[in-house]
């Protein structure tokens, strides 16, 4: 039987003829639609990648260098798709460093499954060579975790995997697979879990809470919006935008709900947090109604919860009960898929336009504009910024470029600058703060959707923890873009120890490498800018460029990101400067 017949069969959930564990995991991804999986092999593992490489027509193993990169790359490719990433791993240290991606996608609802070798079960709790109890150390940080000692319980374990990891509100999931249950038969069958007795990942929505809320709506004066990543989560764009057009309401984004509409969209009011912009921050405690859509109502976007908007009704949409009143008390909660309870919501609501309070808005823009963005965009300084960096790589991509983000100040540029046009655009590491999350994410994001630009824009203390993924590039020739904004700082860090502590740098100074000299060892194109004069031309150069390619650019070594809520303030004692 050849391998097309056997993917054909496993498709059709036939029992076929009697194989091993190993080869029933790799059937089993194939028949949950996996085209590409990361990972990086050893002993516990060894029999699953014997398969894999018997069925490399059919699924695509990337070799990445480090198992954390693993997991970044299958969090990007599952943001980008919206598809269930796969990162694979042996026993021991294999598995232990899984666990940051693990907990990256936990934290920001990315649908993962993770496979891990384990020593053979006889050896399970007597301290096996790369024997950890991968179980125990990686539950906090999952949705579902699993051990699997017999190869029988394969088929089911992973569709329960899958359905877990993709269902309801998105997260990761890991299973561990003991080398003997690797190797011991079965005969295998497939079928797709579609449910599981106790596990309801969609609330039911009432319809007493679409009325309520939709009355407090056509009732407010001073609405706001504050949606996050569960409107891209739940495909709920369209619904979205109908919602918030019909009502005109006034809506701003937390950093993961970005791109969910358009960024120069009239009600696109800007992003909420620390780093966010100045009229939806300083309006949160001001507005009459405030509308959480998709978001969990965080500590960085909230500030101070004894100050945070006291004086707003809140209506929250959200699809996991558990973040409901966990932060900030709700008034009315509709609980649901966002895509569900929008356009539930869409006929229950008056058409409205709200042109005074909008004015605020716009009001407060051109106070921030004047102080903050024009000085960041457009500089009459010498040194290159963060911003004009942003603003070259809109203007040559025409914004309609996926940006993958990593972390510190150059991500809170990218995400305040970056023009959003397409949805599933804003890929970064949100809860987290994941240093090190871009460069193997973009990898993942580009292998998924390769007719879209992809440039992941970092920093360059980021960069250097997974530096060495620049080796899965050149094996794959995912023709990657990355920028390298090189301040010679841990800026974020630093920027807290100017304001608030005296500026004592302390470890916070990095020496670089010659980043250029390393990309062109992994024969990667690379140049470096360091003038105003020659940024245009060398991101023009990069954008045209049909492999990969690596952009350093030298910014300001001590310039700051503002606006910037101080850690317990108010978010309406955002600082400008």
């Amino acid at each position: 039987m050849n391998t097309e017949t056997i993917t054909a069969k496993v498709k059709e959930t036939i029992t076929t003829t009697r194989i091993s564990g190993s080869e029933a995991v790799v059937r089993s991804l194939i028949a949950e639609g996996v085209d590409i999986l990361y990972g990086y092999p050893g002993g516990a593992i060894m029999p699953v990648y014997d398969e894999l490489y018997k069925f490399q027509d059919e699924i695509q193993h990337v070799l990445t260098r480090h198992e954390q990169g693993a997991t970044h790359s299958a969090q990007g490719y599952a943001r980008i798709s919206g598809k269930v990433g796969v990162a694979i791993a042996t026993s021991g240290p294999g598995a232990t460093n899984l666990i940051t991606g693990i907990a990256d996608a936990q934290i920001d609802s990315t649908p993962m499954v993770c496979i891990t070798g384990q020593v053979g079960s006889h050896l399970l709790g007597t301290d096996a060579f790369q024997e950890t109890d991968v179980i125990s150390i990686s539950t906090p940080v999952t949705k579902w975790n699993h051990q699997i000692t017999k190869a029988s319980e394969i088929p089911e374990v992973l569709a329960k995997a899958f359905y877990i990891a993709k269902s309801g509100r998105p997260g990761p999931v890991l299973i561990d697979i003991t080398k003997d249950a690797q190797f011991e038969e079965l005969d295998f069958t497939y079928k797709k879990c579609e449910s599981i007795r106790s596990y309801k990942p969609v609330p039911e929505t009432s319809n007493e809470s679409l009325y309520a809320a939709a009355k407090l709506i056509n009732e407010a004066k001073k609405p706001l919006v504050v949606w996050g990543q569960g409107v891209i989560l739940g495909a709920a764009e369209t619904e979205f935008k109908a919602v918030i057009e019909k009502a005109g309401l006034p809506s701003a984004w937390t950093i993961l709900g970005a791109s969910a509409i358009e960024t120069n969209h009239p009600l696109n009011v800007g992003m909420v947090g620390m780093h966010g912009n100045y009229a939806p921050n300083v309006l949160t405690n001001e507005c009459d109604l405030l509308i959480a859509i998709g978001m969990r109502f965080d500590d960085r976007v909230t500030g101070n919860l004894e100050t945070y908007a006291k004086q707003a009704k809140v209506v929250h949409f959200e699809i996991d009960p558990a973040e409901v009143d966990k932060n900030v008390k709700t008034d009315v909660a509709v609980l649901g898929n966002s895509k569900e309870t929008l356009k539930a919501l869409l006929p229950l609501l008056n058409k409205n336009r709200h042109e005074e309070w909008h004015q605020k808005f716009k009001d407060l823009y051109k106070i921030e504009l004047e102080k903050v963005i024009n000085n960041d965009l457009y500089p009459v300084k010498e040194g290159l910024t963060m911003g004009e960096v942003v603003k070259e790589i809109n203007k040559q991509s025409g914004g309609k470029a996926a940006i993958v983000s990593d972390v510190g100040q150059h991500q809170m540029i990218a995400c305040r600058y970056a023009e959003f046009n397409e949805t599933k655009s804003n890929i970064t590491s949100g809860g987290l703060g994941t240093m090190g999350f871009a460069l193997p994410a973009a990898i993942g994001a580009k292998m998924a959707a390769p007719n879209r630009e992809v440039v992941a824009i970092i920093g360059d203390g980021g960069y250097q923890m997974t530096i060495q993924e620049l080796g899965t590039i050149f094996q794959t020739k995912v023709p990657v873009k990355i920028v390298v904004l090189n301040n010679d700082f841990l800026g974020m860090v630093r920027q807290w120890q100017q304001l608030f502590f005296d500026k004592r740098y302390a470890s916070t100074e990095i020496q670089n490498p010659d980043f250029v000299a390393i990309a062109k060892g992994y024969s990667i194109n690379a140049k470096k800018v360091t003038k105003r004069e020659e940024l245009a031309a060398a991101v023009e150069e990069m954008m045209q460029c049909k492999e990969a390619y690596f952009l350093e650019v030298s910014v300001e070594k001590e310039a700051n990101v503002f606006p910037m809520i101080p850690t317990g303030a108010s978010v309406s004692d955002i600082r400008l400067s």
